[in-house]
């Protein structure tokens, strides 16, 4: 996907703020057991599609909105991800601005997820 130079910019000033997990550092938190709140950020058609084993939904459109709902601690830890690692930097970035201490982004996204064999589940 090509995506606008706007848009790669605020992604890059982003992502200077946030902490980023690599698919196979997340692979081996969850294979560990390792307790974190694993959620998609994608809209709600890809998530239909499928999405990593494991993970809730809570769409980028909605997250800021309904986040603190469902993710009431906010020391806990967050592991965002969206189909390439651009969404869930931005998403990050703002629920680190809401209070959030312990918020990842995972680099790579679900088309990475796949591509190295992580577990998928669908509808």
């Amino acid at each position: 996907m090509k995506h606008s130079p706007a848009f790669l910019k605020i992604v890059e000033d982003a992502k200077t703020r946030v902490k980023e997990l690599s698919i196979a550092q997340v692979r081996t938190k969850l294979d560990a057991g390792e307790r974190f709140h694993f959620i998609d950020v994608r809209e709600d058609h890809e998530w239909t599609k499928g999405r990593c084993k494991g993970s809730t939904h809570l769409g980028r459109g909605i997250l800021e909105r309904d986040v603190e709902t469902a993710v009431p601690d906010k020391g806990a830890e967050i592991v965002l991800y969206c189909g390439g690692g651009f969404r869930s930097a931005l998403s990050a970035d703002n629920l680190q601005k809401m209070g959030y201490t312990n918020v990842w982004s995972m680099d790579g996204g679900f088309r990475g997820w796949v591509e190295a064999g992580g577990p998928v589940e669908s509808a």
